[in-house]
């Protein structure tokens, strides 16, 4: 079977590209082809550790998940983690490399891209397809220069690109036709055709575009696809706040603050997706409602987060919330917060010093440069001591005398987090702790509901991967794709 490889290029971020390479990634598997996916920089604070010990972008992860893959530091070399608006951490083969504002980063790209060409050699290497996913659109003007991440990295390794658009978000065919339009001649040649995401109505209706567009560009249309509803995929890196179908009369209300810099959403995705629960994430501005739970996500940058959770109220609500029963939940960043005081005498997120936590956990946390990056597996010091899995990614040490009664054991008996004296609040490390139904079903409990019913994540994340890729196969003219994959 030919080595091939192809690269889904979008119009703009958020126009497919993450979606429609998992769908093809799992279309490919399942017709017994060796795939693999690539993404050669990715900019996201939702991140995945890798069976080498690395981080990934969260969207890799379900794009190996889609190939039946492990995740591993090759399917995405260049991560970038945003810590402010100017500045970012460099993540190079999953490790941190370098913390750098984006004039910086400009100069460093050439040693970037040396990374990203010895992955790419060694999955081309191993893998019958390699399936590459660009970044936000290739006719970003202004970061043409030493580009890495879309048409600059396909010329330099000779990669056919498909361009992606979403009709959803309204003129599509503006958006194709620019995007190529803006393209070097070279580039536009790389172009094998166009794919237009997340159509609803009557397709004849369309036909008249499609014909102009083909007839405009000389690019064949390689598919339309059908706006799916309800997928339970991983977000690449936009918090989703769509309203959930479905929902039952909800046994638990839970909210949870969209800081600035909030980290690995995904956690919370089994509570928004809940048929029982209530979620909400509460954004800037929005005064923090009644709820039977708070739950702090992670953060990228602790203290500036923690800041803003002030000057928006939160530290007044989540005392009023406690002292009338309610409870809270921190996972990493958020458990850094509930305790006293969190320290970064390096200045590892921004300007050293300290920051007073909200101080409803008796431990405090120093910021150190070593991160911390392991799968991980146990279960929860609950009643039935639930079991959970998950993975830790975070600089922070925590110490203190909370620290006697943990919130999860680790497999060897390591101890986890913490469950305040009062049973009220409880603190993690452990991204994931509700993907696993046991332990997400016990937390629920934990917070307050009766009885909830088990819901396993990770079977609708397989199912609906297959729900996806069965609307891609449909969709796509694979014929006209055979010269650039082993269909």
């Amino acid at each position: 079977m030919k080595r091939a490889s192809l690269m889904v290029q979008g119009t703009t971020s958020d126009a497919g590209k993450s979606t429609l390479v998992a769908a093809m990634c799992r279309v490919l598997k399942r017709r017994g082809v060796r795939v693999a996916p690539f993404k050669p920089q990715n900019m996201a604070l939702n991140s995945a550790v890798t069976v080498d010990g690395g981080e990934i972008g969260r969207a890799q992860a379900l794009q190996a998940l889609a190939c039946g893959l492990a995740p591993h530091t090759d399917f995405n070399p260049v991560l970038l983690k945003p810590t402010t608006d100017k500045k970012a951490q460099v993540i190079i083969h999953g490790k941190v490399a370098a913390d750098l504002n984006a004039r910086d980063y400009q100069d460093y790209k050439p040693r970037a891209m040396q990374a990203v060409l010895a992955s790419w050699d060694r999955l081309t290497g191993a893998y019958d397809c390699v399936l590459v996913e660009g970044a936000g659109s290739p006719a970003e003007i202004n970061l043409r220069a030493r580009d890495i991440a879309n048409m600059g990295f396909a010329e330099a390794v000779d990669c056919p690109v498909i361009l992606v658009a979403d009709i959803d978000r309204g003129g599509v065919f503006a958006h194709l036709v620019g995007t190529l339009d803006l393209l070097s001649a070279s580039e536009q040649a790389r172009v094998v055709g166009f794919v237009i995401n997340r159509f609803r109505g009557d397709i004849s209706l369309l036909q008249s575009g499609l014909d102009w567009l083909e007839a405009r560009t000389g690019k064949p249309v390689l598919g339309v696809l059908p706006y799916l509803h309800g997928l339970m995929l991983d977000a690449e890196d936009a918090i989703a706040t769509a309203t959930v179908d479905g929902k039952k009369a909800a046994k638990l209300k839970v909210v949870a603050p969209a800081y600035p810099r909030t980290s690995n959403h995904n956690d919370l995705d089994p509570l928004r997706l809940h048929p029982e629960v209530d979620f909400r994430w509460i954004g800037p501005g929005e005064a923090p409602p009644a709820a039977d739970l708070i739950v702090l996500p992670g953060s990228k940058a602790v203290r500036a987060d923690l800041d803003w959770l002030r000057a928006q109220g939160w530290d007044k609500a989540i005392t009023r919330h406690l002292r009338y029963g309610g409870k809270v939940i921190g996972i990493c960043g958020g458990y850094q917060m509930l305790g006293q005081a969190i320290h970064d005498p390096l200045g590892l997120e921004g300007g050293g010093g300290s920051t007073r936590g909200l101080a409803v956990l008796d431990v405090e946390t120093t910021l150190e440069p070593e991160k911390q990056l392991r799968n991980v597996s146990g279960h929860l010091n609950l009643p039935g001591s639930p079991p959970m899995a998950g993975y830790e990614i975070h600089l922070g040490v925590t110490r203190g005398n909370g620290l006697a009664q943990p919130s999860v054991w680790l497999a060897g008996d390591r101890p986890d987090g913490v469950i305040s004296d009062d049973g009220q609040v409880l603190g993690t490390y452990c991204h994931g702790v509700f993907d696993t139904p046991e332990a997400l079903s016990a937390l629920l409990h934990w917070a307050g509901a009766e009885a909830v019913e088990d819901v396993d994540f990770a079977a609708r994340r397989e199912a609906d991967l297959d729900r996806l890729a069965d609307a891609v196969e449909a969709a796509l003219d694979w014929q006209k794709l055979a010269p650039w994959l082993p269909v």
